[in-house]
């Protein structure tokens, strides 16, 4: 018992940037982990193993710095080391001058590669050509040049005797010999093995694993899914397995999106659709690629659409079958558990978070923030008032065009983010507050005019304004968001500790035009031309359900369980749930895993996924993983078939499922509360 306690402790004692908010940590503390690895936008990740080392990066579009690269020793906590990219500057775009703005826009679907002590980062980049960035020290300092040409969701392979290959494009892919130099392809060398409608799109990673070249890539037909092609040939040809993880989205559902038309709605009030309950298939994990660690395992990572939060990345176990590399364990391809036991790669780490999100403004910036578009360093400061940021204001109609825009993307799956605002240094005109960064956007802050301040709460989607005059020049400001259900809440407050809720509730919808996530966002800028400046005291953000499981497990006490959505428990009576659900004992058979225990008797699962009892002493076909949906509904995957628990729509008891169904219908899901 206290091995656990301890084991618990460490788990939820992760702390960043000597604040004490628990923040999102992957790594459970007993041995297992929770996806997504963060719980935040990060999208097309490319992942490479250098020794007994893992890097990371990703797509990170307009925000700057870009290029983020991560490092691990165990594929599950990540450290933040750094950018390979200070400033992408590419003209007035890129600057938010002349009403240009590069949303959506900037790098996006990087190619992370290490060869003869050299790390690479190849990334596409709008309105330039494939960017190749180099360092002998993943920490940097990085530098790039430019390729001939730009290659659409590259990916390069330097092959065993010394050549380097390169597949690129959309649906129609090709795939060619670089250039010594990595400038361009060799002429004469481009071949197009793929058919438009193989299944092998987009987001491609190329690999060579035991003689055979292996390329993983996601496309969407009717279902978005991730394909692998596989040949004896570099150019081919290619035999391709049209599903190497499909329909995993670990239980949730579709929710706000902006109904996209042509041509595209640039004025709002948009036009959002509503939550989808049923599959839709868009929700699906896709577009990652495979590792091996150094003990000889697999592992696969790709990025799941988390709706307005954006697409988050998430770790899978790799099972190969007749040469093929399936997410998913060997009675569940396809399928990735929510909680599995933590890869074996010969190393050992303590649970933390891989970013430090709280920020006193004390020192340098914390390195999880970003600006949006290029900045003006000469209008930010952490030195004219020491222990506050100071944004000067600079000339802007509104919030979407405002320069010097400090971001972080948002976490969740619900959080707190609040900052403290001083307003001595504004002038008329000026605009300063905290936003949500989305389209629709939505912010909270003050304005001053020659007649004084007013606190504002604009909403996008509306136009409207909820406005109210303000003669405190100090101001705390808040937003609460909860990213499962994709609205979020304003407040504000005059002392920091009674808040008061500011205008109404928000809908923050899935939208492809920044492609990223909602971000939190502090910002100044002047409606009128040159202004004063606002001062920024601190910035923090406070998480419902920072670790794996909102509840721990209950190990050594009687429960209950209920199916979710259904008027059915768990009791077992010839094969048959029925009545008022039984008193199970949760057992703890280690690693997250329990067995249930009704008296002298235990739930116990045969091959074909059947469930019956047993008087034996608990063992793997008694065992069930203790994991949670994302939206915390219990759910028991059974060690046998590597399938999920569920009561079927005739009563019977069976572990045959997939995996949750987003409307909760299945029988999958299971609310459990102690026995009385």
């Amino acid at each position: 018992m206290l091995k656990r306690l301890a084991v618990v402790l460490i788990a939820m004692s992760s702390m960043v940037g000597g604040h004490s908010a628990p923040t999102w940590t992957a790594d459970n503390g007993n041995g297992t982990f929770t996806n997504p690895l963060f719980y935040e936008e990060f999208s097309d990740p490319d992942l490479i193993r250098v020794g007994t080392d893992y890097y990371l990066t990703g797509t990170t579009m307009h925000a700057m710095p870009g290029l983020p690269i991560l490092h691990s020793k165990d594929l599950v906590n990540w450290e933040l080391l750094g950018y390979a990219l200070d400033k992408l500057d590419l003209g007035p775009a890129y600057r938010l001058e002349n009403g240009e703005n590069a949303y959506g826009k900037g790098i996006w679907a990087p190619c992370f590669r290490y060869h003869n002590g050299v790390y690479y980062i190849f990334s596409n980049v709008n309105r330039a050509t494939t960017q190749v960035f180099r360092a002998t020290n993943p920490k940097g300092p990085w530098t790039h040049t430019a390729m001939k040409q730009s290659f659409h969701d590259l990916s390069v392979l330097f092959d065993d005797d010394g050549k380097a290959y390169i597949v690129w494009g959309y649906r129609d892919l090709h795939i060619a010999q670089l250039n010594d130099d990595l400038t361009d392809i060799v002429p004469g060398t481009e071949h197009t093995p793929f058919g438009t409608d193989s299944l092998i799109g987009e987001g491609s990673h190329f690999y060579k694993v035991n003689g055979k070249y292996i390329i993983t890539s996601a496309w969407y037909d009717k279902r978005m899914r991730m394909a692998a092609g596989r040949s004896d040939h570099v150019f081919g040809p290619y035999e391709v397995l049209p599903a190497i993880t499909m329909d995993e989205d670990f239980g949730l559902a579709e929710s706000y999106r902006i109904a996209y038309k042509q041509p595209a709605q640039k004025i709002p009030p948009f036009d959002i659709t509503p939550p989808k309950p049923e599959e839709t298939g868009h929700m699906s994990s896709h577009q990652g690629g495979i590792v091996q660690t150094a003990t000889g395992d697999w592992w696969g990572w790709s990025m799941m659409e988390h709706n307005s939060l954006g697409r988050v990345t998430i770790l899978s176990p790799v099972t190969w079958k007749d040469g093929w590399p399936y997410f998913g364990l060997a009675g569940n391809l396809t399928r990735t558990p929510r909680i599995l036991v933590k890869p074996n790669t010969g190393a050992s780490e303590a649970p933390r978070a891989p970013f430090e999100r709280n920020d006193d403004f004390s020192g340098p910036l914390k390195n999880v923030w970003q600006w949006n578009h290029v900045p003006v360093d000469s209008a930010w400061s952490l030195s004219e008032r020491v222990g506050y940021l100071r944004l000067h204001t600079l000339a802007a109609p509104n919030f979407w065009e405002a320069k010097n825009s400090l971001t972080q993307r948002a976490i969740g799956p619900v959080s707190t983010v609040t900052t403290v605002l001083e307003t001595n240094g504004l002038k008329p005109g000026d605009v300063a507050g905290m936003a949500l960064l989305n389209l629709p956007y939505a912010w909270i802050g003050v304005e001053r005019s020659d007649s004084g301040t007013t606190l504002v709460q604009f909403d996008q989607q509306s136009g409207k304004s909820v406005r109210q005059a303000l003669t405190q020049t100090r101001i705390w400001l808040r937003a609460e968001s909860d990213y499962l259900k994709d609205t979020s809440v304003f407040s504000y407050s005059l002392d920091g500790k009674a808040f008061t809720r500011f205008g109404a509730e928000l809908i923050q919808p899935y939208q492809l035009t920044t492609f990223q996530g909602v971000r939190n966002s502090l910002f100044a800028y002047n409606t009128k031309g040159a202004g004063g400046f606002a001062d920024f005291d601190s910035f923090s953000v406070d998480e419902a359900y920072p670790h794996g499981l909102r509840r721990p497990i209950p190990f050594g006490s009687e429960i209950t369980l209920t199916s979710f959505g259904q008027q059915a428990g768990l009791h077992l009576a010839g094969g048959i749930a029925r009545g008022v659900p039984s008193a199970f004992k949760v057992v703890d058979m280690g690693l997250g895993r329990v067995a249930l225990v009704s008296g002298k008797t235990a739930l116990t699962v045969a091959a074909d996924g059947r469930v019956a009892t047993t008087a034996a002493k608990p063992g793997k076909s008694e065992s069930f993983q203790w994991m949670e949906t994302p939206s915390g509904e219990l759910i028991l995957m059974s060690l046998v078939t590597d399938r999920y628990l569920r009561i079927a729509a005739d009563g019977s008891i069976i572990a045959d499922a997939a995996g949750p169904k987003p409307d909760g219908k299945d029988g999958v899901r299971f609310v459990w509360q102690f026995s009385r």
